[in-house]
């Protein structure tokens, strides 16, 4: 399954990982590859939990253009 993840520093310097298409679903790390591999961790056991409560996996992401 390939998901989308952002990722920008903290206040702190940390980098934070987020899966829009997974409410909740967040990690960290010192570096961004730290960051992708917590994150993707993180993914595994949302989707787990989310499957064990017979909730839907994933919401629906999409890109869309604007104007700017």
């Amino acid at each position: 399954m390939k998901l989308l993840v952002t990722l920008g520093p903290d206040e702190s310097g940390m980098i934070v990982a987020e899966c829009p298409a997974i409410p909740g679903c967040v990690s960290q790390g010192r570096t961004e590859a730290e960051a992708l591999e917590n994150i993707r961790e993180a993914i595994v056991g949302c989707l787990q939990t989310r499957a064990a409560n017979n909730m839907p996996l994933t919401i629906a992401v999409r890109e869309i253009e604007v104007p700017i």
